[in-house]
């Protein structure tokens, strides 16, 4: 894998959102790299970690990316891998097992474009550079990202990583196969929906976000078309559910669609770290980070991972944000 042959990064909360997934090179691995950029596992399929406890996601020590779905056919599990010459290969398990091999291909950046994107900032070329294996995944399933993104709203990773294995692990079902041990597939929408009050809070997860996963649950078949639309029509079709806004909408269609182009606006932080990292602006807005990014018109998205990638951002002037806990309530 493209990964062995690059000096180690450091994962820190900037890397790891950017999609930084260490993944340990095959067994196998071949000593020398093979011709052009091998594709890197970890850092495709990094963005569909939700934490490093993920019940949905797992890394094996032998290299492999497991991962547990709810499909369109049922529940799956499928066993992502790289062999010797750097290809990577797949094997599924349960009911959705036949749609998740035909979608592995998307899943693993087939349908990306990488050679679209130049870099137009020496930061962004430098992290280029050091992960040549970056494509950008398209899961196909709209619902698996936009219930965990929606749990990310208004509050810390940790809090929403941590609501998100609860209510997986209470509410959805082992993973099929020969996954490994305390892997589960997410609950199907119509358990989603008949969550009680008490389990919502119980995972932390505060009226107002609970009510919008029920939201979108109840309409689940109409925001999984979302995938066949273009991505702005996708997300003004999530939109249509109070409580989805343009962050939500965004973060979950660049990994149901694979938008190369789809930025992330309203954020805490990203702003301030686009404006950091291009211009040296910590004080950067919405509309400035977007001005930053206008070189990469079609290929934005692609642009913030690899500056989230590369580490950089403005040292820190206050304290992190204090995790909330609503359960002593």
């Amino acid at each position: 894998m493209a990964g062995r042959f690059r000096p180690p990064t450091p994962t820190t909360r900037t890397t790891f959102r950017g999609g930084h997934t260490p993944v340990p090179p095959p067994p196998n691995a071949p000593l020398t790299p093979t011709p052009g950029p091998a594709l890197d596992l970890g850092l495709t399929l990094g963005p569909l970690r939700r934490g490093p406890a993920d019940p949905t996601f797992r890394v094996t020590p032998d290299g492999s990316v497991w991962r547990a779905s709810r499909t369109p056919e049922g529940p799956g599990t499928i066993r992502l891998a790289a062999v010797r010459d750097g290809a990577p290969v797949a094997d599924a398990w349960g009911p959705g097992a036949t749609w998740l091999l035909d979608n592995a291909p998307a899943l693993l950046g087939a349908e990306d474009d990488p050679a679209a994107f130049v870099p137009r900032h020496k930061l962004v070329l430098a992290s280029l550079r050091r992960r040549p294996g970056l494509r950008l995944t398209r899961t196909g399933l709209v619902l698996e990202s936009l219930i965990p993104t929606i749990l990310e709203q208004k509050v810390t990773a940790t809090e929403a990583y941590a609501s998100w294995r609860q209510l997986v692990r209470t509410f959805g079902e082992p993973a099929p196969g020969p996954a490994p041990e305390g892997m589960y597939v997410m609950p199907d929408a119509r358990s989603w929906t008949r969550i009680p009050s008490w389990e919502w809070h119980r995972a932390n997860v505060d009226g107002k976000r609970s009510a919008t996963i029920v939201r979108a649950a109840r309409v689940a078949a109409r925001l999984e078309e979302a995938v066949l639309m273009d991505p702005p029509a996708a997300r003004r079709r999530l939109e249509l559910i109070p409580g989805i806004g343009p962050w939500t909408s965004a973060e979950t269609i660049q990994r149901s669609n694979g938008a190369p182009d789809e930025v992330t606006t309203g954020d805490l932080h990203l702003p301030g770290i686009v404006g950091w990292a291009l211009a040296g602006d910590r004080a950067a807005d919405d509309e400035a980070m977007l001005d930053l990014l206008a070189p990469y018109a079609g290929q934005r998205h692609r642009a913030v991972r690899l500056i989230l990638l590369s580490g950089r951002v403005p040292p820190r002037r206050a304290p992190r944000m204090a995790p909330g806990d609503i359960t002593r309530i």
